[in-house]
């Protein structure tokens, strides 16, 4: 459910960046005497950039689901700085967009943390879960009575 949904949105946010790439040429936009061209590139590497950052977000879990094992330490690092970016954007959303793309926000960024704790960390094949002997106090601890 994670992947679609973020596929969903690195689609979204591709055609998002498009429009504004499409009304800053129009207007010819500067800012601060910036060449509205630069804008324009720079508004479309933005959104596609982000587009497939997302898109192997979506495939990574992909592979995760499939393989039905935890994620690996780039994907889990690549799930945490997303699951941080729609934490701040979602707070951000309350005020610019609404109460509907904070709740998209929220819902994406519960996704991804359901992602990362559903797999827990890997244990090795070999590892018990718990001790299976129970643990001596050490030497120094308080004397038992007799």
């Amino acid at each position: 459910m994670a992947a679609l949904v973020l596929l969903v949105e690195a689609v979204g946010i591709v055609v998002l960046n498009g429009i504004m790439a499409t009304f800053v040429d129009a207007q010819q936009m500067s800012l601060d005497g910036l060449d509205p061209d630069v804008m324009v590139t720079a508004t479309w590497g933005l959104g596609i950039g982000t587009g497939l950052l997302l898109a192997l977000a979506a495939v990574l879990l992909l592979v995760v689901a499939i393989r039905d094992r935890a994620p690996g330490r780039l994907t889990r690092i690549l799930l945490i700085g997303l699951a941080v970016v729609h934490g701040v954007l979602g707070a951000l959303t309350v005020g610019l967009v609404g109460w509907n793309a904070f709740a998209f926000m929220m819902v994406v960024l519960g996704l991804l943390v359901a992602a990362l704790i559903v797999y827990g960390e890997e244990r090795a094949a070999d590892e018990p879960a718990e001790p299976t002997e129970p643990t001596e106090p050490a030497a120094g601890g308080a004397a038992s009575p007799a």
